[in-house]
């Protein structure tokens, strides 16, 4: 097996990273969740694990539902290609033997032990301090520390708040099924509906829904999948006003900035950067 970056997660942040990492060179694996949560599903490799495959900026994805089929593995690589591995454990650790582990998965808390240790692993955001459950941690918050790399402590506090205008993040309002009305891409006003929840809010007549009502006009830059259960309170999409539909398939600024700081601390380690690069 070839030395590996292996990322868990692969939504918009994880894939800016991948993407940065796969065009300096290296080889990159994915591991998600057998339903994964990415609201930014068209610049997501996690979308190939509910498309089989998945196309962003020139660089292909695909699905492997066994985490332990090194040779489906080792194909998608040779072609140039990222194997997204449902693999939620990520116990493919200990066969694939990456050099690199990146928690991407942003869950703002310390990670969970997954019984493999790499020659670096480094942690996105609220939840990582570096020499307690990482070697190094990168600032995902926007401000001038954006993509920083820490070797000692942690980034910024988590605040609750998302970047820039709170009203563009779309959030469940109750637990149920999520009903999409519109897609990513798609132009919404202000108060428009875009989305109901089966098992919300019991009406008049006994059925149990809530509408769910655009609090911006812009773009849907992002959406999770229809069908998905939910609950209250879960990042469900993404409104941007700037309205430019091509933002929909575009990495953005943030994520290759965070990726930027993966490949500095990659390339600090001396001894880690002579086995990615043969």
């Amino acid at each position: 097996m070839p030395s590996l970056v292996l990322i868990r997660g692969g939504g918009d942040l994880a894939t800016g990273i991948a993407i940065r990492l796969i065009r300096s060179g290296l080889r990159v694996v994915v591991t998600e969740l057998l339903q994964p949560l990415a609201v930014r599903r068209t610049v997501s490799f996690a979308e190939a694990v509910y498309s089989s495959e998945i196309s962003i900026e020139g660089i292909t994805a695909r699905r492997v539902d066994d985490p332990g089929d090194s040779l489906r593995i080792l194909s998608i690589l040779d072609k140039g290609q990222v194997p997204v591995l449902v693999d939620p454990a990520c116990t493919s650790a200990k066969l694939l033997n990456p050099v690199v582990i990146v928690d991407g998965r942003m869950t703002k808390r310390s990670p969970e032990a997954i019984m493999f240790s790499p020659a670096l692993c480094i942690g996105l955001g609220p939840g990582f301090e570096a020499g307690v459950n990482c070697q190094a941690v990168i600032e995902t918050r926007r401000g001038h520390t954006l993509g920083r790399v820490f070797w000692h402590g942690g980034p910024d506090p988590d605040t609750g708040q998302p970047d820039g205008d709170p009203g563009r993040v779309l959030r469940a309002p109750a637990n149920g099924i999520l009903v999409t009305l519109v897609n990513i891409g798609d132009h919404v006003e202000k108060e428009q509906v875009f989305a109901e929840i089966k098992g919300g809010t019991q009406t008049a007549d006994h059925s149990q829904f809530t509408i769910l009502h655009s609090p911006l006009t812009g773009i849907l830059r992002g959406l999770l999948h229809s069908g998905l259960t939910v609950i209250r309170g879960l990042k469900i999409g993404d409104i941007d006003p700037r309205d430019d539909p091509r933002l929909c398939q575009m990495v953005s600024d943030k994520a290759l900035s965070i990726g930027g700081g993966v490949l500095e601390a990659i390339l600090s380690w001396p001894e880690v950067r002579s086995q990615l690069w043969t």
